[in-house]
């Protein structure tokens, strides 16, 4: 009986001894390392990846294997999209709003909600534009701002109840160059124009042109005004350059 208790202790031993080796030696091995990583809780981490100032994901060392390669996905955010941003505009070209106006000039009426009356008008030679309803309307030596003004006050009266006039330049009245230039004549007025540009249009100097300076004529409501000019002076809508003819 001794004997029999002692072998059946060393099979209960032996036992222990074996089960302890298998899990040591990995068949009984614990859960694989785990990445955890942050919820995004907003489209724009969605939209644009992590979040600026989110915590960084934490991993857990491994030892490979699926739950390693499982970690590498999770693990691997995308990069942020790229934003770009569009220069603003350019503000739009606006006229002069000290020129005074005169006949030749073309311009674009625009009183809001009335198609009809809204349209292109030029200043006649008597200085005045001819408008429906409002019959001839006095432009000459106005400013666009003070035309406006003067549509509007004779279209409240009996016509419409508050109307609303802008008048803009269309075109420019011409100017005029004679003289020793290859192309004498009118031609249509260009702002920022000067004397040397107006040659130019002109086709240039003749060979016998005096070249350093000019004579422009300016004419104004009050009256004309005659000088001798270098070729860098600004021109106004209908002034006329006279370029003489040089001695030798």
């Amino acid at each position: 009986m001794p004997v029999a208790r002692a072998f059946r202790w060393s099979i209960s031993a032996a036992s222990l001894v074996a089960f302890a080796a298998l899990a040591l030696g990995g068949c009984m091995q614990t859960a694989g390392p785990v990445a955890v990583m942050q919820p995004r809780a907003d489209l724009d981490s969605m939209a644009y990846g992590q979040p600026y100032g989110a915590p960084q994901p934490v991993v857990v060392a491994d030892g490979g294997g699926a739950i390693g390669a499982l970690r590498t996905s999770f693990a691997s955010s995308p990069a942020a999209m790229p934003v770009g941003y569009a220069a603003p505009m350019a503000a739009p070209v606006r006229y002069d709003a000290s020129y005074h106006l005169d006949a030749g000039d073309k311009l674009r009426v625009v009183v809001y909600g009335q198609e009809g009356l809204t349209n292109s008008y030029a200043i006649d030679a008597g200085g005045s534009i001819t408008m429906p309803l409002i019959g001839g309307v006095p432009a000459r030596g106005r400013t666009p701002a003070g035309l406006a003004g003067e549509i509007a006050a004779r279209l409240r009266n009996g016509y419409i109840r508050e109307p609303s006039v802008a008048v803009e330049v269309e075109s420019y009245r011409p100017f005029f160059i004679l003289g020793e230039v290859s192309a004498p004549g009118q031609y249509p007025y260009v702002p920022n124009m000067t004397v040397e540009s107006a040659v130019a249009i002109a086709g240039g100097f003749s060979p016998r042109a005096k070249r350093d300076v000019v004579t422009v004529t300016h004419t104004e409501a009050g009256g004309s005004m005659r000088a001798v000019v270098p070729l860098g002076t600004p021109l106004a809508p209908g002034d006329t350059v006279f370029v003489g003819e040089r001695w030798f």
